[in-house]
Parts: C-alpha cells; structure tokens; sequence
C-alpha cells in the first residue's frame, strides 16, 4: 500500500530553520516525482517545491525561493524540505506528494501533513 508520512514538522521561531522529511513506501520511489505544498487556514493548498524523478532538476515557488530546499535520498525513499529563515506567513500544513505512472495511469498520492508553525 502506498504510504507517504511526514515528520520534522513543530513550532519555531522566525529566522529559525526546520528540516521535513518524508518517508515513502509502496511504490518506485526513484521512478516518481516528488513535491511539497502547504496549506494555511483559509486559504488554497500550493505548491512551495518540487523534485523530478529523471534528472532530479528542482523549482521553488518564489516566496521561498532562497530560504528552503528540497532534496531526496533515493536510497532511503526519502524527501526532504529543508526550512531555513523561517517567516511567520510560513506557518501551514505542508503535505509530502508523489505522481507515478502504474498500470498505464499517472496516480498522486499525499501524505497526512505536518503542521509547522512560526512564531516568537
């Protein structure tokens, strides 16, 4: 079964740094392209990062473009989002995504979420 699960996430202060990691399992990790977006309350879920399977080429959305990075260790089955010079308009769930093609059809998968919260 596909699982995607998410930890690292907590309360820190602005400027401070969080590291997410996601754990997958289910599927070709190497052969997937991995994502992580947020989501704040009342607001629409958006993509921050994004990681690709082929070349592991990565794109940032621009209000953290600079400050976080996304990473994965194929060998772990393992994303990363590095968080550094963390802001208060930070703060939201962010969810851990895969997209795999299986049996002729691109499939996504989210993880739970892990909320992160910025604040002095």
């Amino acid at each position: 079964q596909v699982q995607l699960v998410e930890s690292g996430g907590g309360l820190v202060q602005p400027g401070g740094s969080l590291r997410l990691s996601c754990a997958a399992s289910g599927f070709t990790f190497s052969s997937a392209d991995m994502s992580w977006y947020r989501q704040a309350p009342g607001k629409e879920r958006d993509l921050v990062a994004q990681i690709t399977n082929s070349d592991g080429s990565t794109s940032y959305a621009d209000s953290v473009k600079g400050r976080f990075t996304i990473s994965r260790d194929n060998a772990k089955n393992t994303v990363y989002l590095q968080m550094n010079s963390l802001k208060p308009e930070d703060t939201a769930v962010y969810y851990c995504k895969s997209r795999f093609r299986r049996l002729g059809f691109w499939r996504e998968y989210w993880g739970q979420g892990a909320q992160v919260t910025v604040s002095s």
